[in-house]
């Protein structure tokens, strides 16, 4: 049994409760641009992973499971029976881990950026990611991930989101950080991805290169009850990069479910 931890989380706004469940090296400040819209229609709870942000740091022996588990933990210290759940990245992956784990609990799911069905060579190249960090320092390696992230247009316009998020990287335990990285290169939703059949709305930018709508569609025809949206031009960074539109396309498909 997956031990779980308790993770510093904030309650905001009035509606469903939906949970946003961030990834790699960030912490729940990566919804930012999302809270205005969200908070309007839903009563969102946000945490910051175990290691990330202001939350305890266990070091880096925990795997998905743990993840899972912290989530749950979240669920039941906040007081809410069933949720929305909606993650990016590496927490597009601990969604529906907990929706298979917690059918029950769990009222629909947000898939943002994330990936399965990787290729060999996919899994090969975001190992090698993992490969330079380890053996060159992952802020040795941050440019290259800038690179991933964000568009050439965006960087240019919003340098201080982006100097923002490096510190926010660079300020995150590296053994953490390279621990949670190598739970996203290694998880592969494939085999059980059908198993999952609440609502799932899945997200991604056209231009993600390791999150890319091919992978992403494989993702909408393994899941029974999905709907794809993939955004144009966009690379992996949605949250910061286009929030207002990503809350929209999670509020209109929530929405959706009750009318």
């Amino acid at each position: 049994m997956a031990k779980a931890v308790d993770c510093e989380f904030s309650i905001l706004g009035d509606g469903p409760p939906l949970f946003l469940v961030h990834g790699i090296g960030a912490a729940r400040d990566t919804w930012r641009f999302l809270m205005p819209h969200l908070t309007s229609k839903f009563t969102v709870v946000s945490y910051d992973l175990r290691g990330h942000g202001t939350s305890p740091d266990t070091g880096p022996e925990f795997g998905l499971d743990e993840l899972v588990a912290d989530l749950e933990q979240v669920r039941v210290r906040s007081g809410f029976e069933k949720i929305h759940i909606a993650g990016h990245s590496l927490g597009g992956m601990i969604g529906p881990a907990y929706a298979r784990a917690y059918p029950e609990r769990t009222l629909s799911l947000g898939l943002l950026s994330t990936a399965a069905f990787r290729t060999g060579d996919d899994s090969q190249k975001v190992w090698g990611v993992v490969k330079a960090m380890e053996e060159k320092g992952v802020e040795n390696v941050l440019q290259t991930l800038i690179d991933r992230w964000y568009t050439d247009n965006f960087i240019s316009k919003h340098p201080e989101i982006v100097e923002r998020r490096l510190k926010q990287v660079v300020g995150t335990d590296a053994e953490v950080f390279l621990n949670v990285f190598r739970i996203y290169a290694g998880t592969e939703m494939s085999p059980w991805l059908h198993e999952v059949s609440v609502p799932s709305l899945i997200l991604t930018g056209e231009t993600d290169g390791g999150c890319s709508p091919r992978l992403n569609r494989k993702i909408h025809d393994a899941m029974p009850n999905s709907r794809l949206v993939i955004l144009p031009d966009l690379k992996h960074s949605i949250l910061l990069e286009a929030g207002e539109e990503v809350a929209h396309h999670i509020s209109d498909f929530i929405g959706a479910l009750s009318n």
